[in-house]
């Protein structure tokens, strides 16, 4: 799609600058900032329901989240 934006004349030296520096056009580069500039606006509910769901019944007997020490014990890490 084409269309017609207003951009400051610095920024626009700097994006033009920019994009030839990563060896891509300005309208790639500016897509490529669009691109980014949406993804923050992804809510953290949306990144977390993407996260695997187990069943379980919670903890086992003695672990206590609290001890790092007694957790790499169990873990046989320590």
């Amino acid at each position: 799609m084409r269309t017609t934006i207003r951009i400051e004349d610095e920024l626009f030296r700097r994006a033009k600058a920019a994009a030839a520096d990563n060896g891509e056009s300005l309208t790639a580069f500016i897509e490529t900032a669009i691109r980014y500039q949406l993804s923050l606006g992804e809510s953290v509910t949306d990144a977390v329901s993407a996260l695997p769901v187990f069943a379980g019944d919670g903890l086992r007997p003695g672990v206590d989240l609290d001890d790092s020490s007694d957790l790499l014990d169990l873990m046989g890490s320590h």
